[in-house]
């Protein structure tokens, strides 16, 4: 469990020289209008686009495979959309990280949905939030940190100093972060009623896994990990769709509970969960991280990739 993001000396020395470059870079353009920043990430999304190929590949096939019946044409001018708020995503982690909460509401949209939170609470319960792999998810939790203190899952980066500022400005919208396979923590905290993130819509592999329909690939690895959690007595599953306007103004929609869940049938219980998940990203599919290789474990392990 984390609750406090510590300093090291360490940090000091030559070895992070390049990283607080990198930091004090970023930092002081969050302090740049919030259009003058969305603009910059947008032009940075289109040097991606233009030059990092692997990764807009992975991105056109994603978009192709969940979206056949869009022409080549729509769908390419998805993937540039997608590329676009690909760089605008590192300056809304800046913001998340770095801005006060007069700024954060400044950008507040609506927030609806939290009397499900609440009633899950009043019942003893505590949260399972499902949450898709959005883009500008580290301003998605800033801002619903300030309504719902949260937990979420955390992953160390290999970079101890950014390791560093990514756990204190995580710590800003959450009451604690728990590891990556820290499941006892988890739970926990669901027996404790908290406000539980969790984000179900990766391709993990075939461990804890099952194939059901994601979009129109009718079976796409999907964890099973969800419902290692949400079998728990203390847990209420609910799930999330938020998206960025086009006034820079984010909106937060929290979904009522999952009926008849989990149900024991596992292939159905993940198949509502990819579904909740398509409606999340359906709200804003531009803003969407398709650059994961989500349809990467296949059935029949001989099958070629996709992404070749």
């Amino acid at each position: 469990m984390v609750n406090k993001a510590t300093f090291q000396l360490a940090f000091l020395t030559p070895k992070y020289w390049p990283s607080w470059l990198s930091i004090f870079l970023l930092y002081t353009l969050s302090w740049l209008p919030q259009s003058w920043q969305l603009a910059l990430g947008r032009a940075l999304g289109r040097l991606v686009h233009r030059f990092v190929k692997k990764r807009r590949k992975i991105a056109e096939v994603n978009i192709a495979l969940c979206y056949p019946e869009l022409t080549e044409a729509e769908r390419a001018e998805l993937v540039l959309k997608n590329m676009e708020n690909t760089g605008m995503a590192i300056f809304e982690s800046a913001m998340a990280w770095w801005w006060p909460a007069w700024r954060v509401k400044r950008v507040m949209g609506s927030i609806t949905g939290l009397e499900h939170v609440d009633q899950a609470n009043k019942d003893g319960k505590g949260v399972l939030l499902l949450v898709p792999h959005i883009l500008h998810l580290e301003m998605a939790s800033r801002i619903m940190g300030l309504e719902r203190q949260g937990v979420a899952f955390y992953r160390p980066h290999n970079n101890a100093l950014m390791d560093y500022f990514t756990a204190k400005g995580r710590l800003r919208s959450n009451e604690y972060l728990v590891g990556k396979r820290d499941v006892k923590s988890l739970l926990k905290a669901l027996k404790d009623k908290k406000f539980c993130y969790y984000l179900p819509d990766q391709d993990y592999g075939r461990n804890r896994s099952v194939f059901a329909p994601f979009f129109a690939v009718k079976e796409a690895a999907t964890t099973t990990g969800t419902l290692l959690f949400a079998n728990s007595r203390h847990c209420r599953t609910l799930s999330i769709m938020t998206r960025r306007d086009e006034q820079g103004k984010y909106h937060l929609a929290v979904q009522p509970p999952l009926e008849n869940f989990p149900s024991g049938d596992d292939v159905h219980d993940v198949t509502q969960v990819n579904q909740r998940m398509e409606q999340a990203i359906n709200n804003a599919p531009e803003q969407y991280m398709w650059l994961h290789r989500r349809f990467k474990t296949r059935p029949d392990e001989h099958a070629p990739s996709y992404y070749r």
